[in-house]
């Protein structure tokens, strides 16, 4: 409803009114419950992202190393060149689930290659390259878990931001709008009342004076 214009003092109104300010009430009853819902879900989605975090800095120091280990040994060109002719063995499904009405991707890291290890040749790599590249294998799902935390808690503070508006326009403009309005025709009922019953008490009064 829009209060830009004048309301109009009716009874008839006054029951429009009053029934968009229980519906808006219980809107806000309803976004007031998603937002304790929706915080109570980043909350558990930040324990969730931080225990992944905290599960991939060890594996991921061992992988720089392990990298560096293998330029220091082998060289830019010669590293960069089994890079460009190392096929992909990792692919990542991308699916979608709800939370809380949000829709938040989920990744999934499946290999191409069945049970071989690795996709390369061992000519002209040595143990620090396997190493990595074993390494790089194992920790991919996790650093895949992690990004997936990362985006829900991204997403859901997303959706909480817009309950939050949607509910401080209820609390502060919408519902305070519909009490003024309520309040000004209520006044404006009795006002017309009692000049209503002052006139009648003079018609009366006239007729009462004919009478005699």
């Amino acid at each position: 409803m829009s209060f830009g214009g004048r309301v109009t003092a009716t009874k008839i109104e006054l029951i429009k009114i009053r029934r968009s300010m229980q519906v808006g009430k219980m809107v806000h009853k309803i976004l007031d419950d998603k937002r304790e819902v929706l915080l109570k879900k980043i909350d558990e989605m930040i324990e969730e992202a931080n225990k992944a975090r905290g599960d991939i800095w060890s594996p991921l120091a061992e992988i720089y190393s392990s990298v560096y280990d293998s330029y220091m040994s082998l060289g830019t060109t010669t590293l960069e060149s089994i890079s460009d002719s190392t096929p992909s063995i990792m692919e990542v499904d991308v699916n979608v689930r709800r939370v809380v009405d949000v829709r938040i991707p989920t990744l999934h890291v499946s290999s191409k290659q069945g049970g071989q290890e690795l996709s390369y040749g061992f000519v002209e790599t040595n143990a620090s390259v396997d190493k990595g590249a074993k390494l790089i294998k194992n920790i991919l799902p996790q650093i895949c878990k992690a990004a997936e935390y990362e985006n829900a808690i991204f997403s859901l503070a997303k959706e909480l931001e817009r309950t939050q508006k949607l509910i401080n326009a209820l609390e502060y403009v919408i519902i305070p709008q519909y009490e003024n309005a309520i309040a000004f025709i209520r006044a404006t009922l009795e006002e017309r009342e009692r000049e209503e019953f002052v006139r009648l008490k003079k018609v009366k009064a006239v007729l009462e004076r004919k009478k005699l």
